[in-house]
């Protein structure tokens, strides 16, 4: 007989199992990208968004919504992609990403590494 062991299911597991179709796609793309780039950050659920910390300080977050994701990158990622960001539309320290353009993941991932980046050189 064969027992198999089953991973878990998380809150974030719970929270992208809320969506369908392109926007829990985007949101699965969102999490492969960010755990692959930084796969010590610690991931749950803060201010009802996907969130991930690295050493104790927040690196980056995401949610899905009914017409985009929305991606945080606070306190500097969103003064350092200001030029990058422009094309979106935004709100205090957030981006919206339409569900009806391609997600920018090369963009998030420049994003994350440079957040990884300044939180490993205490540069906050």
């Amino acid at each position: 007989m064969m027992t198999y062991m089953s991973t878990p299911t998380t809150a974030v597991d719970r929270y992208i199992s809320n969506y369908t179709g392109d926007a829990r796609q985007r949101l699965e793309q969102m999490r492969i990208l960010i755990k692959s780039e930084v796969p010590d950050a610690v991931e749950s659920i803060s201010y009802g968004l996907v969130g991930y910390k690295l050493h104790d300080k927040p690196l980056v977050y995401f949610g899905g919504f009914p017409k985009h994701t929305g991606f945080y990158a606070t306190p500097n990622g969103h003064e350092m992609f200001k030029q990058d960001f422009a094309q979106y539309k935004q709100g205090k320290g957030s981006v919206q990403f339409p569900l009806v353009q391609p997600l920018p993941l090369d963009l998030v991932r420049r994003v994350v590494q440079y957040r990884k980046a300044t939180i490993e050189h205490n540069f906050e």
